[in-house]
């Protein structure tokens, strides 16, 4: 069995002119619903095995937030350039060629890729996965790479909260 934890990166700002889109920083709202979220989600499961993030500045900030809150060390953030896109293709090849030795992993990425990976391997339909959403499912399976449908069991959202 392999779970699969997945988290859009928090609200991120527009304010900043002239910086590449890779580098946006997050909102002081992405901030607090980092902390909010990560604390909740730290409160209804184990630490994942592995911590993996798009190398965006937004989603690396969202990461560092959870793995603070998890105390996952700093050091075995695993930072993923390929995860800045936003298809669902690099996604699907960055979980798949995840170690087997881990039995659970959660990933911070971007829309679409999100929305695509959640729908087509998870069984619940899930319009819009918003900014600092999580998601988990549940894959029947001992490889990374042979992951099929499975089950979404998680759904949630900052709005949830508030």
């Amino acid at each position: 069995m392999k779970t699969l934890y997945i988290v859009r990166h928090a609200k991120s700002s527009w304010k900043y002119e002239g910086i590449d889109d890779c580098d946006r920083p997050l909102k002081k709202r992405g901030i607090n619903d980092a902390h909010l979220m990560s604390k909740i989600l730290k409160e209804e499961i184990d630490r994942p095995d592995v911590f993996v993030s798009s190398s965006a500045n937004r989603a690396l900030h969202t990461a560092i937030i959870f793995s603070n809150q998890f105390k996952y060390p700093l050091a075995n953030l695993k930072i993923s350039k390929s995860l800045y896109s936003f298809s669902d293709g690099y996604l699907v090849k960055t979980i798949k060629a995840l170690d087997n030795g881990f039995d659970s992993a959660i990933i911070f990425s971007h829309n679409h890729g999100i929305n695509d990976f959640v729908n087509s391997f998870g069984n619940k339909f899930i319009q819009n996965v918003p900014t600092c959403g999580i998601v988990g499912i549940k894959f029947d399976t001992k490889h990374w790479k042979s992951i099929k449908k499975g089950k979404t069991f998680l759904s949630d959202f900052p709005s949830d909260h508030k």
